[in-house]
């Protein structure tokens, strides 16, 4: 896509889109998470305007990313992917070894054509269906 950038950002900047997009039926300052000020939150910016949101956890040598937003008028166009690589390189130059998410099970087939792999590991929560997806950032050993 063209003319877009992406920028880290504070993290209530993320809460109108991510409330849009994955939690239409609830309020505005529902979409604070505890751990907000733990995280790094970037955004997609077009003509100034935030049109993809995602939240990014270190765990050791593992980060976690939650909260991934992208506007429906610019979805399968790219830039879920570009958000993908800008936070996976942030991971990796932070050392992260694995990146993972618990994803939404009607998102599984976006995540495993960008090198994600099942783990298997199912959940529900607040009437949502998930799996955990990882993504192995620098081989373990044994697989060099």
């Amino acid at each position: 896509m063209k003319n877009i950038s992406i920028e880290q950002i504070r993290p209530e900047l993320t809460w109108r889109l991510r409330q849009r997009i994955l939690y239409p039926e609830s309020k505005l300052y529902e979409m604070e998470m505890e751990e907000d000020n733990q995280g790094y939150h970037f955004a997609a910016f077009k003509d100034n305007h935030i049109i993809a949101v995602v939240s990014l956890f270190n765990k050791g040598n593992d980060w976690q990313f939650r909260k991934f937003a992208v506007d429906q008028s610019v979805q399968k166009m790219g830039l879920g992917k570009a958000m993908l690589e800008h936070i996976t390189d942030f991971a990796l130059t932070n050392g992260g070894v694995l990146l993972w998410c618990n994803a939404r099970v009607s998102a599984i087939g976006f995540y495993l054509k960008h090198g994600f792999t099942h783990t298997g590991k199912l959940f529900s929560k607040n009437g949502f269906d998930y799996e955990i997806l990882e993504k192995q950032l620098i081989p373990s050993p044994g697989q060099q």
